[in-house]
């Protein structure tokens, strides 16, 4: 899923830190990186973010005062080297508290819940009317696609394989263009593979299987595939 994001730390080691975790893991856009709050809401008079990488201890305005000016829609990721504000860190749109400094393992887990809790979001906000089909481009071809139908997206280079209950349809898409604009029950299980989570027959350990297909489910998708498979659970 593709994220608009920003940094906001007055630790510049910190920042350099958190900025590779992004670039390395991720395909967000890091749009701004600011070392007070000032700075961040300067940016934010005119920048548009999604989600916020937010100190909590910086001088003139705290972590705690900046997020009470927020707008509502910026979700948050608290970062800090104290515990004691975890509890009321979760009076505001926050996503995640994550503890300095911040390892590679403990932001994959974070990575997995803010993908989770967009795709939740942006299906809530996508019109009924838009989801019952689309169009994908096929050489000089507009095949539609209706999502009761679909069972999985299949990345191949820059083509993606459109596999559906009738057939198969090459488009040229990136999968991770696609992943960016599908929300649930649609998720990314692994860097090839886009499934239909209302289309499988069950999950094995590493793998899932969707009519007689047996797909890869990588530790990096993990987190956030369980978390919309859990909403299933008797």
């Amino acid at each position: 899923m593709s994220l608009k994001c920003i940094i906001v730390d007055d630790e510049p080691n910190a920042v350099n830190l958190l900025e590779l975790h992004i670039t390395q893991t991720t395909d967000w856009q890091l749009l701004a990186k600011c070392y007070n709050a000032l700075e961040a809401l300067a940016f934010l008079k005119t920048g548009k973010a999604d989600l916020i990488f937010l100190d909590i201890n910086m001088p003139q305005l705290d972590g705690m005062e900046l997020a009470s000016l927020l707008p509502k829609d910026l979700k948050i990721v608290f970062t800090t080297a104290y515990t004691e504000h975890a509890a009321a860190s979760y009076n505001f749109q926050t996503i995640d508290y994550l503890l300095k400094p911040i390892t590679l393992k403990r932001f994959l887990a974070a990575q997995q819940k803010i993908n989770a809790a967009f795709m939740h979001s942006r299906a809530e906000e996508t019109p009924a009317a838009e989801k019952d089909y689309f169009f994908v481009k096929s050489g000089k071809t507009l095949q539609q696609v209706r999502l009761q139908e679909l069972l999985y997206f299949e990345g191949e280079k820059e083509y993606v394989r459109v596999v559906t209950t009738k057939g198969e349809t090459l488009a040229y898409k990136r999968l991770k263009d696609i992943a960016a604009q599908m929300g649930p029950p649609f998720i990314r299980v692994h860097n090839s593979y886009i499934v239909n989570t209302s289309r499988i027959d069950k999950v094995e350990e590493n793998h899932l299987f969707i009519a007689g297909k047996r797909i890869p489910l990588s530790e990096k998708f993990r987190g956030a595939f369980m978390e919309l498979i859990r909403q299933r659970f008797l």
